[in-house]
């Protein structure tokens, strides 16, 4: 018999509409891989992440709070509801239901969607170099630490988890209250698992997390977080359009396209976005970046580029925003 497996990501909402999505495999799921073994079997856990079936055209049916719509997946497995929805709904996460089925066999699981908490700021999270450390600049160093350092064992930059709560109660009077939080990586949705547990593991805050395109092969996972960073562009673009009321703080690395793409959303949101944060990864600043950052500065959007995260600290406590 077949095997299916379904793998549900979280969804937001607002007064109008929500969105949820997944994948639907012929294969186990990414996620039923354990991140926590060591050496070589970790590295084979990797692999197998990458070496999933998506199940095309199968039939999917999203529940959530009376809402009851069926779609369909995609070439490669991954289904997407945007759905007008304007019951009404209290702040925090609530859970969904997904299920599946295939001639005599079905599977349903459960994910969580957010609806914000009344605040004015929200902030969007590149991951890679941002917060986790991958060595993105460095092709061979990044692939050693994928594959033979499970998630226990990755390292976090110093005080990210410090701006990041920080950020996070910014302006909310109520200790149940939180600022939204989106991370948004050039990551494949083969990782969103890892990247899960490990912001988990650190009590960064819970996200909402937009990964690029699953890879289905050992050839594309060679290519893991490379090629077109423009999926970033767009999904960041989709967040700001989903919740325009917000003000946006935009946290990247210098190891990729992150000063381009944040500039491009400077540009086309020009009310929205309060700061824009670059972290330097390589030894000397790169003059490219400074001037990128020096026109964001002159659309009166606040910049910092630091290679420490007290040093990001420092600056939003002196612009206000924590």
């Amino acid at each position: 018999m077949a095997k299916l497996d379904l793998k549900l990501y979280r969804g937001y909402v607002n007064d109008q509409g929500l969105i949820v999505s997944g994948h639907v495999f012929k294969s186990w799921a990414p996620d039923k891989y354990r991140l926590d073994k060591k050496g070589i079997r970790h590295a084979v856990s990797i692999l197998h992440m990458f070496r999933i079936k998506p199940y095309s055209n199968i039939e999917v049916t999203m529940t959530f709070k009376g809402l009851k719509v069926t779609t369909r997946t995609l070439d490669d497995g991954f289904f997407r509801f945007i759905v007008p929805f304007n019951e009404d709904v209290k702040s925090g996460w609530h859970p969904y239901e997904v299920t599946c089925n295939f001639y005599d066999f079905g599977i349903v699981q459960h994910g969580e969607i957010l609806k914000p908490f009344e605040s004015k700021l929200a902030i969007i999270s590149d991951i890679d170099d941002t917060f986790l450390i991958s060595h993105s600049n460095n092709f061979f160093k990044k692939l050693y630490v994928l594959l033979l350092r499970n998630v226990n064992s990755r390292k976090i930059f110093d005080d990210v988890v410090q701006h990041y709560k920080a950020l996070s109660t910014s302006g909310q009077t109520n200790d149940e209250a939180s600022n939204s939080f989106f991370y948004v990586s050039s990551s494949e949705w083969n990782l969103y698992e890892f990247i899960e547990t490990f912001a988990r593991l650190h009590e960064l805050p819970k996200a909402v997390i937009k990964l690029k395109k699953i890879k289905t092969g050992i050839s594309d996972f060679l290519f893991t977080g490379r090629g077109s960073h423009d999926h970033k562009y767009v999904k960041m673009k989709e967040i700001i359009s989903f919740y325009p009321q917000l003000e946006y703080v935009l946290l990247g690395d210098d190891s990729q396209h992150d000063p381009q793409i944040y500039e491009r959303i400077c540009k086309i949101f020009p009310k929205n976005i309060k700061a824009v944060y670059i972290r330097q990864t390589s030894r000397h600043k790169k003059d490219k970046v400074s001037t990128i950052l020096n026109n964001i500065t002159d659309m009166e959007v606040a910049t910092c580029y630091y290679k420490f995260s007290r040093e990001a600290i420092a600056h939003s406590k002196s612009i206000g925003v924590i």
